[in-house]
């Protein structure tokens, strides 16, 4: 995650702050604290991409890759409303999904993200298992 979030990056330190916090984060406000839900939902949505563990489509190209992660952001979203005991404001959950878009977006736009992350789940060439196999066809007669 360190290649993605720097541990001083505002989503890093969302996350951390919710996770070792989990109980008591949200009496501190009255309200749902917006930023510290999408900097949190941001950071779970490339932790979730990284493990591959629910990832059935491999994403081809960047625009796929940038649906996977603001899914699994919104999913983050929708998990913090759910546990929390604070309200959410009006127009609240918009403006929440919209500071995912825009740091799924600058994470993506920084060094050669997107490429890696396209890179990381992508099936390996069958032709590694055995050069004879990928040289010569094998036909089956059917009488």
């Amino acid at each position: 995650m360190d290649r993605l979030f720097a541990p001083q990056s505002a989503e890093a330190q969302a996350h951390t702050r919710l996770t070792e916090n989990w109980f008591s984060w949200d009496q501190d406000h009255p309200s749902l604290d917006e930023t510290l839900t999408a900097g949190c939902a941001t950071y779970q949505a490339f932790q979730r991409y990284l493990n591959g563990a629910d990832l059935y489509l491999v994403p081809q190209t960047r625009g796929e890759l940038e649906n996977v992660l603001r899914r699994y952001a919104y999913d983050a979203i929708h998990n913090t409303i759910a546990k929390s005991r604070s309200q959410l404001e009006r127009g609240g959950y918009s403006r929440m999904c919209h500071l995912v878009e825009m740091s799924i977006a600058k994470v993506l736009n920084e060094n050669d993200n997107a490429m890696f992350l396209l890179s990381l789940h992508r099936p390996r060439h069958e032709t590694a298992r055995s050069p004879d196999l990928a040289s010569s066809p094998r036909f089956i007669r059917i009488k």
